[in-house]
């Protein structure tokens, strides 16, 4: 994965162009696979508030040796949110 390809963003961050979906997993799927795809390289975890399973992607993110600031996590909030 270290050779995934990689996007500027407008403030000049890299970020990956790759990354983890988890749409439709339980908290507990979302977890076992975000400690995973960090595990092997992945650096960009995409969730959502209406997934309802946010709280396992930050239970991953609490676990991993990958530095936080190495990692994107993109959310989305519903139109009322």
């Amino acid at each position: 994965m270290a050779d995934q390809p990689l996007i500027k963003l407008h403030d000049g961050n890299m970020m990956p162009q790759l990354g983890l979906g988890v749409w439709q997993a339980s908290i507990e799927e979302a977890r076992n696979a975000a400690v995973k795809a960090l595990n092997v390289g992945y650096r960009s975890i995409d969730t959502a508030a209406i997934y309802k399973n946010e709280e396992g992607i930050g239970q991953a993110l609490q676990e991993t040796d990958v530095p936080r600031d190495d990692i994107f996590v993109t959310t989305k909030l519903w139109n009322d949110d």
